[in-house]
């Protein structure tokens, strides 16, 4: 049962965003022309949309969420009753206590735990978790198939991982990450904290058809009916229209084109079943 409705958690998010700019640059919802914010924030609103549908939260499901990063997921479940862990290799996650506090006076915080782990050196307990949620952050595990194994382990049987990705296949987002990091997929850094070196994914996305190989040699069975390709059309499509009407053109002209979502669609959401 929703306790508090997306539209609810955004009006409260940006005001948020106003008073903590250590958010910014990751959030931009209150940044920017008018049809430029609507654009950020349809984007965000259809992630959430997604956890919404097909996350039941009336079953207090016990959910992992696998690269909080700055805890935005988490917050949301807890306003809703729903309680879950985070885990985070992010350097800005001493900003979540913060955000906790201002969160404090909309709902119970204390739902929502999180710890600074990497999940190859602190695997979660196997079938402990009835939903895992991969929200930006799969293309950052490496290596991809063991971060994989160990997550279909941690699910119960009929648990379900939800990806929430941007798109491998949209040739424009492949374009800018080339010129950004070359070819260079996966990289070695130096974690302070956890005072070791790791392996990264270096915005390593993939396309669908590359996910779904990979999900089969890993133990998990693609639901095809959650699969959804989102966010096409440029700010410039919000000056004229509300954001409902922008969105529901973009779903029709995805299920009218495969070509074109497979290829210019920026956002790919699946929700992966564990194979019994």
């Amino acid at each position: 049962m929703i306790k508090m409705d997306k539209e609810r958690f955004l009006s409260l998010f940006l005001e948020e965003l106003k008073e903590n700019r250590a958010l910014y640059p990751y959030y931009k919802l209150v940044d920017g022309t008018d049809s430029r914010r609507q654009f950020r924030q349809a984007y965000f609103m259809q992630r959430l949309s997604y956890l919404e549908k097909y996350i039941d939260f009336s079953s207090s499901p016990a959910i992992l969420d696998c690269g909080c990063g700055f805890g935005t997921t988490g917050l949301f479940l807890a306003m809703n009753g729903c309680a879950s862990r985070g885990t985070t290799l992010e350097f800005y996650a001493d900003q979540i206590e913060r955000r906790r506090q201002y969160w404090s006076q909309f709902g119970d915080v204390s739902l929502f735990d999180y710890a600074y782990e990497n999940i190859f050196d602190t695997p979660p307990a196997a079938n402990s978790y009835d939903y895992i949620i991969l929200q930006d952050t799969l293309h950052h595990i490496e290596p991809v198939e063991k971060g994989l194994e160990i997550l279909c382990t941690a699910l119960k049987p009929s648990g379900k991982l939800i990806l929430i990705e941007e798109n491998g296949g949209s040739w424009l987002k492949s374009l800018m990450l080339f010129l950004q990091r070359g070819n260079r997929r996966v990289v070695e850094i130096y974690d302070e904290r956890l005072q070791k070196h790791i392996q990264m994914g270096n915005e390593n996305i993939r396309s669908e058809k590359q996910w779904r190989q990979l999900f089969q040699k890993t133990g998990f069975v693609v639901d095809d009916a959650s699969v959804q390709y989102i966010r096409l059309l440029p700010p410039m499509a919000y000056r004229h229209q509300p954001a409902d009407k922008v969105i529901a053109k973009e779903q029709r002209l995805s299920t009218r084109c495969p070509f074109l979502k497979h290829h210019f669609y920026m956002g790919l959401n699946m929700v992966l079943e564990k194979n019994k």
